[in-house]
Protein backbone atom coordinates (compact mmCIF):
# COMPACT_ATOMS: atom_id res chain seq x y z
CA UNK A 1 0.00 0.00 0.00
CA UNK A 2 1.22 3.52 -1.08
CA UNK A 3 0.82 5.96 1.68
CA UNK A 4 0.21 9.57 1.00
CA UNK A 5 0.54 12.34 3.72
CA UNK A 6 -0.79 15.31 4.67
CA UNK A 7 -1.28 17.84 7.93
CA UNK A 8 -4.64 19.44 8.91
CA UNK A 9 -3.55 22.56 9.36
CA UNK A 10 -6.46 23.59 11.51
CA UNK A 11 -5.87 20.45 13.96
CA UNK A 12 -2.02 21.39 14.33
CA UNK A 13 -0.91 22.42 17.50
CA UNK A 14 2.71 22.89 16.49
CA UNK A 15 4.26 20.66 18.79
CA UNK A 16 7.34 19.59 16.57
CA UNK A 17 6.82 15.79 17.03
CA UNK A 18 6.83 14.92 13.69
CA UNK A 19 10.28 17.29 13.21
CA UNK A 20 11.64 15.40 15.66
CA UNK A 21 10.57 12.00 13.99
CA UNK A 22 11.32 12.77 10.41
CA UNK A 23 12.93 16.62 9.86
CA UNK A 24 13.35 15.38 6.12
CA UNK A 25 9.77 15.61 5.70
CA UNK A 26 8.42 17.74 7.77
CA UNK A 27 9.25 21.22 9.09
CA UNK A 28 7.29 23.88 10.94
CA UNK A 29 6.60 27.72 9.06
CA UNK A 30 6.11 30.66 9.98
CA UNK A 31 2.51 29.96 11.63
CA UNK A 32 4.13 27.42 13.69
CA UNK A 33 2.38 24.54 11.66
CA UNK A 34 4.19 21.34 10.32
CA UNK A 35 4.51 21.52 6.68
CA UNK A 36 5.23 18.38 4.48
CA UNK A 37 8.36 17.79 2.04
CA UNK A 38 5.90 15.97 -0.50
CA UNK A 39 8.79 14.53 -2.22
CA UNK A 40 10.66 13.33 0.90
CA UNK A 41 7.22 11.85 1.79
CA UNK A 42 6.72 10.07 -1.41
CA UNK A 43 9.76 8.50 -0.83
CA UNK A 44 9.98 7.56 2.67
CA UNK A 45 9.49 3.81 4.46
CA UNK A 46 5.61 3.55 5.18
CA UNK A 47 6.31 2.01 8.51
CA UNK A 48 7.99 5.88 9.16
CA UNK A 49 4.84 7.62 8.06
CA UNK A 50 2.65 5.44 10.92
CA UNK A 51 5.14 6.73 13.51
CA UNK A 52 4.95 10.25 13.02
CA UNK A 53 1.41 9.95 12.48
CA UNK A 54 0.93 8.29 15.76
CA UNK A 55 3.36 10.65 17.27
CA UNK A 56 0.89 13.61 17.11
CA UNK A 57 -0.61 14.90 20.05
CA UNK A 58 -3.19 16.32 17.95
CA UNK A 59 -3.65 13.82 15.28
CA UNK A 60 -2.92 16.62 13.20
CA UNK A 61 -1.19 14.39 10.73
CA UNK A 62 -3.53 12.79 8.18
CA UNK A 63 -2.55 9.45 6.35
CA UNK A 64 -4.36 8.34 3.44
CA UNK A 65 -4.16 4.69 1.32
CA UNK A 66 -3.60 4.78 -2.20
CA UNK A 67 -7.36 5.02 -3.19
CA UNK A 68 -7.49 8.16 -1.85
CA UNK A 69 -8.81 6.97 1.20
CA UNK A 70 -7.89 7.93 5.19
CA UNK A 71 -6.67 5.23 7.02
CA UNK A 72 -4.96 7.50 10.09
CA UNK A 73 -6.69 8.49 12.16
CA UNK A 74 -9.93 6.41 12.36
Amino acid sequence: MKIRVKVDRSACIGAAECTLIAPHIFSLDAENKAVVNEEAAAQADESLLWEVADSCPALAIILYDENGDQVYPQ
